[in-house]
């Protein structure tokens, strides 16, 4: 099998190319010897001479090919909003997968770089079907007026921002989903100023970004928690420029390459000449810059403002409002949508064990109609379950247990009885803990659901609540499964594990059965819904049972379960999200 060349894309000018220089003999001093690469620079101006400089590098593994992308943006002006886009070389990287249909995968990189690393290594990372490989953009993350900036104007979570300056692309992902055209489209539509195609790229690959070890991109910028000699790519943001200031941080390894290269009298002359006054109007332009981000997140019309007010259903606008309210008042455990108004459950009103015949048949009946709905959601991609992680923990099961689910949608439970069905769980039966008023007082199809597919609602009356218990009871020690949501509340697509209710956890310790904690992540599909927002795809993550101490009394066996439960929903939501979990203040 021929490994395949690694292409690398450089988007610059005729006076960054002697940057580009430095960068690349980084690039050619530690790559792999035996793979071989193509080196494009995606240019409109580039001088013949400066062409010569960067060409000189050229050698056996390196080839080196200046592409004048004038042409292709003349293809599609029509496309293009009257203005400088056409002299905007950051913009050129999104025009490489359509340019390139030989690739299904390139590297761009910006050039104020410097590469301590083997790039075949970067390029060898398998991302998956997401966009892009990137790093978080350091910025958003240490000062918070960009972090507001992102999540105020874009929607976007300041921990979930990448830096553009170095990305591995997935062409063939930015061809099928039409990436280009979706920036097209929004270069009419909203005008961003702060990082620009940075921004404009963030909204696009929202939820479809591989998030790369951060030494993959070492932005010169505020904290950096690992000696520097670990970075495989040194990123000179800003106006960290090391030709500009001779105490620029590492700017000695900056030189250290440029030393070897034909243009570093020229570079260092650059050193030279600057000038205070121009030192100045650095200093001004990075106040400029971060009064623009804070005036872009007061404007009333900004993009998520003028999202909500035009496109989003005023509804679901408001509930996210109401989970943000409810989330700094820490009222987890509150719905943010209500209930249908509802009359107490009576012990003579349900029979929790489901003996009789008649409702044996109902129950029947509500699961072919149940599982007919969800097979037209997931047709008509309203339902999109992507994956399943850990199913073998759900089929080790050998007994009965508590499954807990986080609560964000009123179709999440659908999610695990297809999990259960995927697990082969057929010798047992699956019921879910529902509410008092959605069993008595849910009008139509979906309280016929309510009432009929194995559900067992919780009461606020106390002989039915000890109805309940005692019902549930016997269902686990025959070895049946019952779903808890143990937050309490269903909030919608919200993300975040909330604090727990120990209900779930004292139903398994005192029945002496595991817990098998099942965490779903969501990430925006390119789907639109009716209601303006997107459809989310799921992934249903079923960690290991938690089982409980036999040599412990059931109360503080419903606390260590409960405790674990926790941080394993912690867990997997840092991992997937790559987001540290806070609540807001």
């Amino acid at each position: 099998m021929t490994t395949p060349v690694i292409p690398i894309f450089f988007a610059c000018d005729d006076n960054f190319v002697k940057f580009t220089v430095v960068s690349l003999t980084s690039i050619i001093k530690h790559a792999d010897p035996t793979r071989n690469y193509h080196v494009y620079v995606l240019h409109t101006d580039v001088s013949q001479s400066a062409q010569d400089q960067l060409k000189s590098l050229e050698n056996r593994q390196f080839t080196i090919t200046f592409e004048d992308v004038t042409d292709y943006l003349h293809s599609i002006a029509d496309k293009l909003p009257l203005r400088d886009y056409y002299s905007k070389t950051t913009y050129y990287r999104l025009f490489i997968a359509e340019m390139f249909p030989e690739y299904d995968k390139a590297i761009y990189i910006d050039s104020d770089t410097v590469v301590q690393g083997d790039i075949s290594k970067l390029f060898d990372t398998d991302i998956g079907d997401c966009y892009v490989g990137a790093c978080h953009e350091q910025a958003m993350v240490q000062v918070d007026e960009y972090g507001t900036y992102v999540e105020q104007v874009m929607g976007i979570s300041r921990h979930n921002f990448f830096n553009a300056g170095m990305l591995l692309i997935n062409c063939h992902q930015f061809r099928i989903r039409f990436v280009l055209d979706k920036f097209l489209q929004l270069l009419h539509t909203y005008n961003f100023v702060v990082t620009q195609d940075e921004d404009y790229l963030n909204l696009i690959c929202k939820d479809h970004v591989y998030w790369l070890d951060q030494r993959w991109n070492t932005e010169i910028f505020g904290e950096i928690p690992y000696d520097i000699s670990q970075a495989n790519v040194l990123h000179y943001i800003m106006t960290n420029k090391p030709w500009h200031y001779k105490d620029c941080r590492f700017g000695e390894i900056f030189w250290q390459y440029a030393k070897d290269t034909c243009v570093y009298d020229e570079i260092r002359q650059m050193q030279e000449q600057y000038t205070d006054e121009q030192r100045q109007r650095d200093a001004v332009s990075c106040d400029n810059l971060l009064a623009l981000a804070v005036q872009e997140t007061h404007r009333e019309d900004n993009y998520l403002n003028r999202l909500n007010a035009q496109t989003r259903a005023k509804d679901r606008v408001a509930i996210l409002e109401k989970i943000r309210r409810y989330e700094a008042e820490g009222r987890f455990d509150e719905d943010v949508e209500a209930d249908p108004p509802g009359k107490v459950l009576m012990p003579d009103d349900i029979d929790y064990l489901h003996k009789s015949i008649s409702e044996k048949l109902k129950t029947k009946f509500a699961f072919m109609i149940a599982h007919k709905f969800v097979d037209n959601l997931i047709a008509e991609k309203k339902f999109i379950i992507k994956e399943m992680r850990g199913m073998e923990h759900f089929k080790a099961l050998t007994g009965g247990a508590i499954i807990t689910c986080n609560h964000f949608n009123a179709f999440d439970s659908f999610a695990i009885q297809l999990a259960y069905e995927a697990a082969e769980q057929s010798d047992r039966t699956f019921y879910r803990v529902i509410r008092e008023g959605n069993y008595t007082s849910f009008p139509g199809f979906y309280g016929f659901l309510m009432r009929h597919c194995n559900t067992l609602p919780l009461s606020s009356n106390r002989q039915t609540l000890k109805k309940f218990l005692e019902g549930t009871g016997q269902l686990l020690q025959q070895g049946n499964l019952v779903l808890v949501y143990p937050e309490q509340s269903m909030w919608w697509n919200y993300r975040k594990p909330k604090p727990l209710k120990k209900g779930a956890f004292s139903l398994a310790a005192k029945n002496n059965v595991p817990v098998l904690p099942c965490f779903i992540t969501m990430k925006d599909s390119d789907i639109l819904g009716e209601d303006g927002f997107y459809v989310q795809e799921y992934t249903i993550h079923v960690a290991p049972p938690i089982y409980p101490d036999p040599h412990k009394h059931a109360v503080q066996n419903t606390e260590d379960m409960l405790a674990k439960n926790y941080e394993i929903w912690k867990d997997i939501y840092e991992t997937e999200y790559q987001i540290p979990l806070s609540y807001e203040q």
